[in-house]
């Protein structure tokens, strides 16, 4: 499902426009993205919880030329699905 599917099936789901939907959609995303940034969770009970977490430095090799490069630390998005998810899915 991409971001078009999604909007279609919130538009049809909620009986809004899809305008609405895009709108929703694009709140959601800029207030978890602004909340991740600032280091906090945003978790949604019954789907999951998304978080940051700090992926520390470590060696890599190029595979094309096999050699020996440093990958610095940075921070990534973790997502840990909820157990209704997780059943769900099953």
């Amino acid at each position: 499902m991409n971001k078009a599917d999604l909007i279609n099936a919130i538009a049809d789901g909620a009986g809004i426009t899809k305008v609405a939907a895009k709108q929703a959609i694009d709140a959601f995303v800029n207030s978890a993205t602004a909340a991740l940034k600032e280091g906090d969770r945003v978790a949604l009970i019954g789907f999951g919880t998304f978080s940051i977490a700090k992926r520390s430095a470590r060696t890599g090799r190029n595979p094309k030329t096999q050699q020996v490069l440093q990958i610095a630390e940075k921070n990534v998005v973790r997502f840990r699905p909820g157990s209704e998810l997780a059943d769900l899915v099953k």
